[in-house]
């Protein structure tokens, strides 16, 4: 969306017609529902858990250490990347540092539509684990 974005408003921003199509189109994307799938969510998940120390390798290592799942640092880059075209997340660089040969980090948090997805997503959950009942859950 991003791209999509970006070549609209470079592309016509200069004619009234072709800039309230651009904004017609974004309204429409904007307005139906954004489903993801399941490594999309684990990903957005782990964004909000790390809040200002999500970045790849830190994702990479707790889900290691949460989850006991092996990530490809590759398939995460990806997904944020992905996210953050949906509008879920957003990005920004770090600064350089000595431990790292002078290269910056790449930090990712979440958006407000991102945290909306969230509740949307945890409520969707707990709706259906409630409609288990063989498996009781404390609290829920």
């Amino acid at each position: 969306m991003r791209f999509l974005n970006d070549h609209l408003y470079n592309n016509c921003y200069r004619n009234k017609e072709k800039l309230y199509l651009a904004i017609s189109l974004t309204f429409y994307i904007l307005m139906n529902k954004t489903y993801l799938g399941e490594f999309e969510e684990l990903m957005l998940t782990m964004v909000g858990i790390l809040k200002e120390e999500a970045y790849g390798n830190a994702i990479v290592k707790e889900v290691q250490d949460q989850l006991d799942r092996s990530l490809n640092l590759s398939a995460v880059h990806v997904t944020l990347y992905r996210l953050e075209d949906k509008g879920l997340v957003k990005s920004f660089m770090g600064g350089a540092t000595q431990e790292r040969g002078g290269r910056r980090k790449r930090y990712f948090e979440l958006t407000s539509a991102g945290i909306s997805v969230l509740q949307s997503l945890q409520e969707q959950r707990l709706k259906l684990w409630k409609m288990l009942p063989e498996l009781k859950i404390a609290g829920i």
